[in-house]
């Protein structure tokens, strides 16, 4: 067989992977967005907030580039697999763990309207999140670098959970 066939065909198996991520983490984004939509203008708008809250137009755009970062930073993982397998397996088993728990917080916190279960939600979200950089950071610290601003955010967001819940 001719090694530029072989190449071209596992590039072209390759490129499903990132593929698959991208809807995978969009479709946690999607799910999570159906949950938090009714809520936004009826329970959202009437509860009190603090002073640190975003405008509600921001959550969107913030969050397809957060759910973007996290694609590519799981495609890095994924393609060093054969050089680290063990590793690689294990950080994409946490980041699994983060993403479900991230698709359970907008339910919990919008769907329920519950403060209290977002933020029994967003607590362990944010460990998970932060362990998934530090596994990540072992296979590629690009991939570790890419999930920082994810980290971020969600410790932002568990403050904002937290004074929500407080003020409420």
């Amino acid at each position: 067989m001719n090694p530029s066939y072989q190449r071209r065909t596992v590039d072209r198996r390759e490129i499903g992977v990132p593929i698959g991520f991208v809807l995978l983490c969009e479709l946690v984004g999607i799910l999570g967005a159906l949950a938090t939509a009714p809520a936004i203008e009826t329970w959202y708008a009437t509860i009190a907030k603090p002073g640190f809250t975003p405008p509600s137009w921001a959550f969107g755009p913030v969050w397809t580039l957060l759910y973007f970062l996290m694609d590519v930073a799981a495609f890095l993982v994924r393609r060093q697999r054969d050089d680290r397998p063990r590793t690689a397996t294990v950080a994409l088993g946490a980041f699994a763990i983060q993403l479900a728990l991230n698709g359970v917080w907008s339910p919990a916190f919008f769907g329920l309207r519950s403060p209290a279960l977002g933020l029994i939600v967003i607590v362990p979200l944010l460990l998970a999140v932060l362990a998934t950089t530090g596994l990540f950071a072992r296979v590629s610290q690009r991939a570790a670098l890419l999930l920082l601003p994810y980290a971020a955010w969600v410790a932002y967001a568990s403050a904002l959970n937290a004074a929500i819940w407080g003020l409420n």
